[in-house]
């Protein structure tokens, strides 16, 4: 048994299952299903079948060795160059500028210390993305020296960017305690209305007047 294609005029060929027999120096062809209406990938493993050949299962091949989430870090990444925020760091890219980005992508994801973040970033496709896998706390505070010193210039881009001559800007940062335990926003610290052994919710808002 064999799969043979027939072409047929000016509609799709006709997939066909067939035998064939020799009888004296005649080849006689019989058909025993039409499966045309089969898919190709059932088609082309029937194909295979019947020229003896090795089918191996997609699952004997392949073993699959660890998963990591990357869906929430190529959503943060994605708006922060939508944004243009990486141009604005740093014009060109560097390894400061780097680790900047994943200390951002990081806060957002999952806020925690220095040490804490270099080896929770491993945990995601966030080190990876950005090239930042072996880098220690010292090499974040490095890089947030850098930063400090293009306060600046960075300052003068989003001025730049956002506002137009003689706007001026106005900003507050405040704190609200919070009664439940269930709020992923709200963390113990510093209360600024001096309320103590409640977690608060920080807040910040900041308004462009032209």
């Amino acid at each position: 048994m064999y799969v043979e294609t027939v072409p047929n005029r000016n509609s799709p060929p006709a997939i066909l299952l067939r035998e064939a027999w020799r009888d004296g120096t005649t080849i006689h062809k019989r058909t025993l299903a039409n499966i045309s209406d089969w898919p190709k990938t059932r088609i082309e493993n029937l194909r295979r079948v019947l020229r003896d050949e090795l089918l191996v299962s997609p699952r004997d091949l392949f073993k699959i060795e660890r998963t990591t989430p990357h869906g929430h870090v190529e959503a943060i990444l994605g708006t922060i160059r939508k944004l243009g925020l990486d141009a604005i760091i740093a014009s060109k890219p560097c390894r400061e500028r780097d680790l900047v980005m994943a200390m951002i992508a990081e806060r957002l994801i999952h806020p925690c210390s220095k040490l804490a973040t270099t080896r929770e970033w491993n945990s995601t496709t966030l080190a990876e993305e950005l090239s930042v896998q072996h880098a220690n706390e010292d090499d974040l505070y490095d890089a947030m020296d850098w930063l400090l010193a293009r306060k600046q210039r960075i300052e003068n881009k989003l001025a730049k960017h956002h506002l137009a001559e003689g706007s001026m800007v106005l900003y507050d940062v405040s704190s609200s305690y919070y009664w439940g335990r269930t709020c992923p926003l709200a963390h113990f610290g510093h209360d600024r209305d001096g309320k103590k052994g409640l977690p608060i919710i920080v807040y910040g808002v900041s308004i462009a007047l032209r």
